[in-house]
């Protein structure tokens, strides 16, 4: 299976999930550029479920349209756990029920010791409860690590809607 069939079948179950439940996903993207939207909004129907996103790449982005905090930002880093759940938080304030935030290094430069390229932060929050966010290490180049995000940010949204339901 190809990386696009990987992504577009990542994007089916998220769909699938959100429809049972008659919600829709809000995306707050940072080193996806707008991928899992473009992934979302690729199948047909999509308006029933997807209700839109922030492509929030630079820091100011991230505090303006997400109100995610400067002190988050100085403290934590852009690529962190608190950041990606304060992205959910405002996303949410959006609109949508549930939300699904990225901020990575995507490469191929601006890797660390701490934080080495492919390292990405993925945070989920349904309207409802606490957000969550989840530290991933990717390899490959900027695209392979962009798109591994995408699958793994869809997934992560379908898993959480069905451990809700259970």
């Amino acid at each position: 299976m190809s990386r696009i069939q990987e992504m577009t079948q990542a994007a089916r179950h998220a769909s699938d999930a959100l429809q049972r439940c008659d919600w829709q996903l809000v995306t707050a993207e940072s080193c996806t550029g707008g991928l899992i939207g473009a992934v979302c909004t690729e199948l047909a129907g999509s308006s029933a479920w997807f209700f839109g996103g922030v492509i929030s790449y630079a820091n100011a982005a991230k505090e303006n349209a997400l109100s995610v905090q400067r002190s988050t930002l100085e403290s934590e880093g852009a690529v962190s756990a608190m950041t990606v759940k304060e992205m959910c938080t405002g996303a949410l304030l959006l609109g949508g029920d549930v939300a699904v935030a990225v901020s990575g290094v995507a490469g191929p430069s601006g890797g660390s010791e701490e934080k080495p390229v492919g390292c990405v932060y993925i945070g989920w929050k349904i309207k409802d409860q606490e957000a969550e966010a989840v530290r991933f290490q990717f390899s490959g180049d900027r695209q392979s690590i962009r798109e591994a995000t995408v699958i793994a940010a869809l997934d992560g949204v379908a898993e959480r809607i069905l451990q809700r339901k259970k």
